[in-house]
């Protein structure tokens, strides 16, 4: 038998102190050229600082960043029930990437490019296209001089194409319907693979949601839904070592409306189907909720 007297754990408290403060100041005005023409023009003024202070090991930094992003949009209609758009915007995002890390030298930034045409089949249909080009830069990635610190140069690219219709079929059906074709792809690492896709990022995507409210007789205002929804294959993490598997959840609805009284049964997962929405790597994985009903009644005032 082996015997050892036992000792006290010994904890080191971590006094690390790390604050974030950033104010926006963002303006927009939207100008009508011509009849046919608008023009959107806009902007935002961030200032960002933070402030890491270490007790224990005496270290102390300080940085402060300014940034302006711009935003301009154009809309033209060639006829009254086509709009054809196009715009460019820039974002900022000044965010640290741990809570006990030194401040970062440069915030994240984005810029968008995105064209498309809206119709409006009826009065109340409408059916949008886009293109869009996203560019999220200053990721952290390793620096190639020290394997022991990061340097903000990564750049990551969602390249794809939107279409969605939405409205009024007929009186008392409503519809919601999209695809999306996403190509995300990593353009500037130090770490992985140029052109490995993004952790979570389906290339395809489908959505229908339908509504059928009845318009008259004793049982006026009850109403059915009933949605499908689609997400393809995608990569768990961002080193394309496994992927979740693509799956199909089907939501269903029951709801009442007379007056101010408003009653409704929303059910998640209808035939409880086993998917994973998300991942960050091999040991996280987001299993998808099972089926769950969920009901709510008020009165509005």
């Amino acid at each position: 038998m082996y015997r050892r007297t036992p000792t006290n754990p010994r904890f080191v408290p971590q006094a690390n102190k790390d604050t974030v403060q950033q104010l926006g100041i963002y303006l927009q005005n939207q100008i009508t050229l011509a009849e046919n023409l608008k023009l959107l023009l806009g902007g935002r003024f961030d200032i960002a600082n933070q402030n890491f202070q270490a007790p224990l090991t005496q270290t102390t930094d300080f940085k402060q960043t300014e940034a302006f992003s711009p935003r301009v949009g154009i809309v033209y209609q060639p006829i009254q029930p086509i709009s054809l758009y196009a715009s460019y915007s820039r974002s900022f995002n000044y965010l640290t990437s741990s809570g006990f890390a030194p401040a970062e030298a440069e915030p994240e930034r984005g810029t968008q490019y995105e064209i498309g045409v809206k119709a409006d089949i009826t009065d109340r249909l409408a059916a949008t296209l886009a293109f869009y080009d996203l560019t999220r830069s200053n990721l952290p990635t390793s620096d190639p001089d020290n394997p022991f610190q990061s340097i903000l140069v990564g750049k990551q690219r969602s390249r794809g194409i939107e279409f969605d219709i939405s409205g009024e079929i007929l009186r008392g059906w409503n519809v919601i319907a999209g695809y999306a074709f996403t190509n995300a792809e990593i353009t500037e690492d130090n770490d992985l693979p140029i052109g490995n896709q993004l952790n979570n990022v389906p290339k395809h995507a489908l959505n229908l949601w339908t509504t059928y409210e009845l318009q008259s007789g004793s049982l006026k205002g009850l109403g059915f839904g009933l949605g499908v929804f689609y997400y393809g294959d995608r990569q768990g993490e961002l080193g394309n070592t496994f992927e979740l598997p693509g799956y199909t959840r089907t939501d269903a609805a029951i709801f009442y409306k007379r007056d101010n009284f408003r009653a409704s049964l929303n059910i998640r997962n209808l035939f409880d189907v086993d998917y994973f929405v998300s991942a960050q790597n091999r040991n996280r994985v987001l299993p998808g909720d099972p089926l769950t009903v969920q009901g709510t009644i008020s009165w509005q005032f």
